[in-house]
């Protein structure tokens, strides 16, 4: 019986396996780009531009260094690269994570532990460095939920967490075009390593 077919041709020209990804075959350039083009919330936002994973990337680093000051360098990269495996497996919300079952789950470890040895950092980030990208994680949620996707803070508080008035009291989200963020995003990378 033909195995189906398991591998992503990137922009890059690299062939990377999905099922067995190498770090060789990882480029950030592909990220920045597929991110980029990588609509959060399904696409169901308000403005312009579709709010990308890139953008949502950058926002996570800036809240996770605005909470964590003191955090080495690789952890900031680590922020950034929370969300990479979903430039070749896309975005999925949480309920359909969650209806799809373990695999999805296996399927990003994979591709996370490729992206980070790629670029320096561990397989697997420590859980104390995991939960604080995590929390960062969950107030750019909050931060997208009511500013760009039509939730109420009442209803953002219930499903996110109510974060801290004066750490997001500053913080607007801009919608920009892809090729906007695609070069935000890898000058950030760039400024990180």
């Amino acid at each position: 019986m033909k195995q189906p077919r398991a591998w992503q041709r990137m922009l890059s020209g690299r062939r990377l396996d999905l099922l067995h990804p190498s770090p060789l075959d990882i480029e950030i350039e592909d990220i920045a780009h597929g991110l980029s083009f990588q609509a959060r919330w399904n696409g169901q936002t308000n403005g312009e531009f579709p709010y990308s994973v890139a953008e949502h990337s950058i926002l996570v680093t800036q809240i996770f260094r605005l909470q964590n000051p003191k955090a080495e360098i690789k952890w900031c990269l680590a922020a950034l690269l929370h969300d990479a495996p979903e430039y070749v497996i896309g975005d999925m919300i949480s309920p359909v994570k969650a209806a799809v079952g373990p695999g999805y789950g296996e399927l990003d470890a994979r591709l996370m532990a490729a992206v980070h040895i790629r670029f320096g950092l561990p397989a697997v980030v420590p859980v104390k460095i995991k939960k604080q990208i995590k929390s960062a994680d969950k107030i750019s949620a909050w931060l997208e939920a009511v500013q760009i996707a039509g939730f109420s803070k009442s209803e953002a508080d219930k499903l996110f967490g109510k974060p801290d008035s004066k750490l997001v009291s500053n913080i607007e989200i801009k919608l920009r075009p892809p090729s906007e963020t695609k070069s935000a995003f890898l000058a950030l990378h760039a400024e990180l390593l």
